[in-house]
């Protein structure tokens, strides 16, 4: 899957958002100073090449909605910074995000519980 540009990706947590929407409706969700229109469409015409969007069409206007999901984008892109600064160790990673956010204890047994679970469910 590719990577998305930060503006790619701004246009996509919207269209993520919305679920189905025009390009009208994209600009209006976006912060000030809000972009011109015609390059939130070029932006939009970018995820619709990179497979990311597509549309339906009325007439010349152009209604788009999300191919890829949100789940699916961020469970790729977590596996890149896993595979290219942790050497694809989920338990550096694990360790890493325990060191840098002192999890709280609730955290930490809830953590557990989730691997426990994990771990009886591929018994």
């Amino acid at each position: 899957m590719q990577k998305l540009t930060k503006a790619e990706e701004e246009v996509m947590q919207i269209i993520w958002e919305l679920n189905e929407c025009f390009v009208k409706e994209i600009l209006e969700e976006m912060p000030e100073p809000k972009p011109p229109y015609n390059t939130v469409s070029s932006v939009v015409r970018i995820l619709e090449k990179k497979g990311f969007v597509d549309f339906k069409a009325f007439g010349k206007t152009h209604q788009y909605f999300p191919i890829v999901s949100k789940d699916e984008y961020g469970k790729s892109e977590l596996i890149k910074v896993m595979d290219g600064y942790f050497s694809g160790s989920f338990k550096n990673l694990v360790s890493f995000f325990s060191n840098e956010k002192q999890l709280t204890d609730s955290e930490i047994k809830e953590l557990k519980k989730i691997i426990k679970a994990h771990k009886n469910a591929n018994s």
